[in-house]
Formats: structure tokens, C-alpha cells, sequence
């Protein structure tokens, strides 16, 4: 009976949501414990009892009553506290976003431009709501007539944006021919492909030309105009300023000794940070309005199914292994086709992760965001290229896909588990670095060894590899000095990882902001600005051998029964992974647009020559060049003819770079 009793009075999730009263804390509940504790009641003590009783449940009664009635009320009018709450809120930012831009707008420009963008997809949000299906109806006929003139409109269309594109392309490669290379690079890798395709047939264009155009746009967009080049440049400047914060905990944790010189301690940090980071993202929901918002651009002109096209999308944020969740409980029933374009959007994208890391380096940030974000709708594309769709697809026309989420209950806990989640990635970029590193030494050792037998000296994987890939790094537009080295780059990403090719690109860059001399004797020790961005594309993806086994370990831990399939598709997924890259790569040297060096006269004449950088270096190259030794007369042509300052700056570009015209 007592058994009976205590089940009657347990507190109940659906009672305590619905808001009614326990019985476990109703006065019939207090008399039981009451019975339990002191045995049967006698008379004097249920007296007593009864008056105390009676005086506790008054005070009680009287000192509830308001929390009572505040939580009726509170209850009665939810929605109207709610939007009173909301509206007080709202009327607090708009005095702030006011005294902000009041004070200093260029200072607030950031705050105008995030306000703005939430704004609209609020508004855009609210009118879909409640106008969408009467615009829609309203629109009805004009879709009508359109559905009907499309057969022959699109040809048309089709026409205007080919002539459109040639037109371009002819004056502008006009003033800087080298582009052509690029724009044949990329011909040659998209009929490569083509080449490659599982079915030649069964190719579908609107994908391919869709996805190639949305690349074009786009890459036009960030790194032609001027808008875009600034709107991305200042996004990598806020990136770079963010991913500074991590000094604040790898300092405490570390010490400032180690995190400015040890390599470990200054750039794996930055992983756990911003892993972190993207776990409260993922929390809020922010990841996944972005990667639907993506998803539904790229699905509706592609024409791709949603789940590939989610997966892809989310692979511009998250790495290889973590997109595929997005669409875990779909990829069982997914054709070979669509797992083909979720490997390849995982071998043709970096995670958000490392991309961090490769910042922290000195890699430009717009450049490597840039190609994230061009790699979804070319991988797409290439990917539809390489391996069509010839299965029917059970996700095709279906309206939308379910997004998974996390199970984080509260923000601290997102945070969290995010950070400890990048301790093994961080574990295995640090393995990776050190056994690749080893790996190469070993292979270049070897490699020595066998080439003297045969006297040939300073044989090594980055020589085989500069010469068996310069042909691919010359058509991606680099120039042909400049060849070799992105060539070897290429290499050490392709058969080894691409974060040692982005750490010895670093290298380079850093050797050339520094003003050293391009040659050192024989030795090239910096490649120039246009192969560094070309470069700085190619490279950006996880398409190498290693990351075979992480593609199919991942995949296959998912659907264990699709091993078969996952292990026939994922070659073809690599090569179009590495082509995609590529394929980024010639657009960014066709877009490339040569930095103006400006006054050289100016510039030398004021510049200090305790430190060089790269302006001086080509400040002095072009004074080098202006100058002439005949008879031990020195002369001076071009813009340092006639220059007081001329023979005093030649003597200071002498002193730290060889020239003929210093022997005098």
C-alpha cells in the first residue's frame, strides 16, 4: 500500500509541464510524512499538530499568494510579455546602433553592415511569411509565360552571357596576356575530366555549367571588384584579429616563451579556439542557416539533389568526416553518384579548423575563404562531371532535408565539448606533421643516396616533383621561373599533406615581404605575388593520399553495409578533388591583377635601410636597371635621371643586394 502511495505522489515531468500541483507537496503529502516519521497520531498530538499545521499553511498560503499570481498572469499573457520583452530589446540596440554611428560612423561600419544583413533576412523572413503565397499566386501567369518561352529564351540567354564572356575576356587579357595560360589551364582540366567521366553520356550540363558559372561569378566578384576585394579583405583582417584572442589562453596555459617560438605551441592553440568556436556556431544554429542558405542557391540552379548539395555546402565550414553527419541518416539510400559528390566536396574544401592555423601562418585569409567558398559549386559541377547520375535518386524533388544538430544543452556545454573534440585533431595534426616531416627526410635521403651512385647530386622528392608536375603549375598561370617551386608545392600536398606545402609557402612569402633577393646563387627563395595567390588556391583542399583512409574510415563508420561502394568511388572523388583546387587556381590567375609599385624615386629617397622589405628590394631592382657603368662614369636613365638622391640610394640598395652597377 505504502508502494502505491509514493508511485500516487512522485513528481511527474508531465505535471510539473503542465504547471499543475504535485500531490508529493499538497497537505494530504505532509500528513503521511508526518504518520511515517512518528507512528500512529494520539489525540494531543494531532492537536498540536493541527494548530501548527494550520498557523504553516496560512503563512504559506499568505506568502505565495503574490508568486502565485504573478505566475498566472505571466502564463495568461506569454505572447504579449514576450513581445513586450523583444520590443524593449530592440528599442535598447536601436539607441545603441544610433550613439554608435552618432559618435564615429567609420567606426561603426562594421556594426551598420552586420545590422543591415539581419535585418534584411528578417525582413525577407517575415514577408515570406505572411505575403510569399499571394506573391506567388499573384506571379502565377508571368511563370506561366515564362515555363513556356524557355525552351527557346534560354538559348538566347545562353548566347548573350558566351558573347558577353568572350568580350571580356578579350580586352581584358589584352593588357596582360599571361592570363590566357590560366584560361587555357582551365579548358584543359574540365575536358580532363571529362575525359575521365564514368559516363560520358549521361553527363549533366545545366550542373557542370551552372556550378562553373556560380565559380566564375564569384571568384570575379572577391577578387576583381572592389567591393568584393574589400569586403574580403576586411573579413580576413577581422578573422586574423579574432584568431589573435587565442594568445590570451595559450599565454596562461604555455607561457609567452614557448607560444613565439615553438611552432607547436604558437599554431595548434588557434585549432582548439576556433574549434570552439564553431561548436557554439553549430549550438546557435548560425552553421546551419548558413549551410541551408548555401545549400538551397546551389540546389536550385544545379539542380542537384538536397542531400549531396547540403553535404557539400557544409564541407565550406566543417572538414570531410564532420559534413557527412549533416546527412547521416540519408546516406544509406544515397546513389554512388551522390556519395561521389560528397567525397569530393570533402577533398576539394578545408575545415574551418585548420584554416585557422594556415592564417596564423601568414596565409591571406580573403584568399583562403575566397576558395572555400568557390570550391562548393565547382565540386559540384566536377563532380556530376566526372561520375552522372544514372540511378534514381530517391531524395530528388524533395522539398527539404532535416538538419541534424548537436545535444549540447547549454551554450558552456557547446563550448566545451567543442574544444575537447579538437584535442584529437589537434593529436593528429601534430602525429602527421612529425612522421610526414620524418617521412620525407628518410624519402629524400634515399633519394640522395641513389642519385650519387649515378652522380647525380641533390636528387630529392621536391625535384622529381618540380619537374614531373611544372608543366600543370606553368598552365595554372605561374610563371615558368616560378614553375618548380609551386610545382614541388603541389607535390608535397598531393603525396604528403597540404599543412607542410602551406607551411614551406609560408616560407616563401615570408622571405619575399622580408626583401631578400629572388636568387640566391641557383637557389629560387621566393616565388612571386601571382604564383603565391595561384598557389595559395591550388593548395587549399584535403585532396591527398592520406586522406583516403580518413574518407573511408569516416563513411564507412556512418553505413557500414555501402563499404563496397564508398571504396569504388573514392579514387575518382580524389583526382576531381585535386582538379577542383586547380581549377580555383587558374581563375585566381586569371583574375589576378599585378600590384602597381608606385613612386620608387619617393619612396627610396625616404626610406630607412636598416630593415629591407619587398618594396625595397624592387625599388632597387628597378634603380639597378636605370643605372649604367661605362668608363667608370655612372649614368642614370628613366625615372632617376636627373635625381640628386640617385648615386646616395644606389649606395644603399648596394649595401645589401649584388648588382654590376655596385663594382663601381
Amino acid at each position: 500500500a505504502s508502494l502505491l502511495e509514493m508511485e500516487e505522489n512522485q513528481i511527474t515531468l508531465d505535471n510539473l509541464e503542465k504547471g499543475a500541483d504535485n500531490p508529493a507537496f499538497s497537505s494530504l503529502g505532509e500528513e503521511r510524512v508526518y504518520e511515517e516519521c512518528d507512528g500512529p497520531w494520539d489525540e494531543s498530538k494531532e492537536k498540536r499538530r493541527g494548530e501548527g499545521k494550520g498557523r504553516l499553511s496560512s503563512y504559506c498560503r499568505k506568502a505565495l499568494q503574490p508568486a502565485s499570481k504573478a505566475k498566472r498572469f505571466c502564463k495568461a499573457h506569454a505572447k504579449v510579455l514576450k513581445m513586450v520583452v523583444q520590443g524593449l530589446l530592440g528599442v535598447a540596440y536601436l539607441c545603441y546602433f544610433i550613439a554608435a554611428c552618432w559618435l564615429n560612423i567609420q567606426r561603426a561600419l562594421a556594426l551598420v553592415i552586420m545590422t543591415a544583413v539581419v535585418v534584411f533576412f528578417v525582413c525577407w523572413s517575415l514577408f515570406k511569411k505572411h505575403c510569399g503565397a499571394k506573391v506567388l499566386l499573384l506571379l502565377s501567369p508571368v511563370w506561366k509565360c515564362f515555363q513556356k518561352s524557355w525552351p527557346w529564351l534560354k538559348w538566347l540567354v545562353w548566347v548573350a552571357l558566351l558573347g558577353g564572356l568572350i568580350t571580356w575576356l578579350a580586352l581584358d587579357t589584352s593588357r596582360n596576356p599571361e592570363q590566357l595560360i590560366s584560361l587555357a589551364g582551365f579548358c584543359f582540366l574540365v575536358l580532363f575530366l571529362f575525359a575521365c567521366s564514368k559516363h560520358h553520356g549521361a553527363v549533366s550540363w545545366r550542373a557542370v555549367f551552372w556550378g562553373l558559372g556560380l565559380e566564375f561569378l564569384f571568384g570575379l566578384f572577391v577578387l576583381r571588384t572592389s567591393p568584393g576585394v574589400q569586403a574580403f579583405q576586411w573579413l580576413g583582417d577581422q578573422i586574423q584579429h579574432f584568431l589573435n584572442y587565442t594568445t590570451a589562453g595559450s599565454s596562461f596555459v604555455f607561457g609567452n616563451t614557448l607560444i613565439e617560438e615553438v611552432f607547436a605551441f604558437q599554431t595548434l592553440p588557434i585549432v582548439v579556439f576556433f574549434s570552439c568556436v564553431m561548436s557554439i556556431l553549430y549550438y546557435l544554429g548560425v552553421m546551419q542557416w548558413l549551410i541551408v542558405k548555401i545549400s538551397w542557391l546551389l540546389q536550385v540552379s544545379m539542380g542537384t539533389t538536397p542531400t549531396e548539395t547540403l553535404s557539400v555546402a557544409g564541407n565550406i565550414f566543417v572538414g570531410q568526416t564532420e559534413a557527412p553527419l549533416l546527412i547521416r541518416p540519408y546516406l544509406a539510400d544515397m546513389t554512388r553518384s551522390e556519395i561521389h559528390a560528397v567525397m569530393t566536396g570533402g577533398f576539394s574544401t578545408i575545415a574551418g579548423s585548420v584554416m585557422g592555423a594556415y592564417i596564423s601562418f601568414g596565409i591571406d585569409a580573403a584568399s583562403l575563404i575566397a576558395a572555400s567558398v568557390m570550391a562548393a559549386p565547382c565540386a559540384l559541377a566536377m563532380s556530376k562531371l566526372v561520375y552522372p547520375e544514372v540511378e534514381e535518386s530517391k531524395f530528388k524533388g524533395k522539398a527539404s532535408i532535416r538538419l541534424s544538430s548537436g545535444e549540447e544543452q547549454n551554450i558552456l556545454e557547446a563550448a566545451s565539448n567543442g574544444a575537447a573534440a579538437s584535442v584529437g585533431l589537434v593529436a593528429n595534426i601534430a602525429a602527421n606533421l612529425i612522421a610526414f616531416l620524418a617521412v620525407l627526410e628518410f624519402i629524400n635521403a634515399a633519394l640522395r643516396w641513389l642519385g650519387e651512385m649515378v652522380d647525380i647530386k641533390g636528387l630529392s622528392f621536391q625535384v622529381i616533383c618540380s619537374y614531373v608536375l611544372m608543366p600543370v603549375a606553368f598552365l595554372m598561370g605561374a610563371d615558368w621561373a616560378d614553375s618548380p617551386l609551386v610545382a614541388e608545392l603541389l607535390g608535397i600536398k598531393i603525396f604528403l599533406n597540404e599543412f607542410v606545402a602551406y607551411q614551406q609557402l609560408a616560407t616563401y612569402k615570408k622571405n619575399r615581404l622580408s626583401g631578400l633577393e629572388e636568387w640566391d646563387g641557383s637557389r629560387k627563395q621566393w616565388i612571386s605575388e601571382r604564383a603565391e595567390s595561384i598557389t595559395t588556391f591550388a593548395l587549399c583542399g584535403f585532396a591527398n593520399l592520406s586522406s583516403i583512409g580518413i574518407m573511408l574510415g569516416g563513411l564507412a563508420s556512418m553505413v557500414p553495409q555501402r563499404k563496397g561502394d564508398l571504396a569504388s568511388v573514392v579514387l575518382r572523388a580524389l583526382l576531381t578533388g585535386i582538379c577542383v583546387s586547380m581549377l580555383n587556381a587558374c581563375l585566381a590567375g586569371l583574375f589576378h591583377v599585378p600590384t602597381e609599385l608606385g613612386d620608387c624615386v619617393t619612396f627610396l629617397s625616404t626610406a630607412n635601410f636598416s630593415s629591407t622589405s619587398y618594396t625595397t628590394y624592387m625599388c632597387c631592382k628597378q634603380l639597378f636597371a636605370s643605372s649604367a657603368l661605362e668608363n667608370g662614369t655612372l649614368s642614370f636613365t628613366g625615372p632617376w635621371a636627373g635625381v640628386g638622391d640617385s648615386v646616395l640610394c644606389l649606395t644603399q640598395c648596394c649595401g645589401h643586394y649584388n648588382h654590376t652597377s655596385c663594382l663601381g
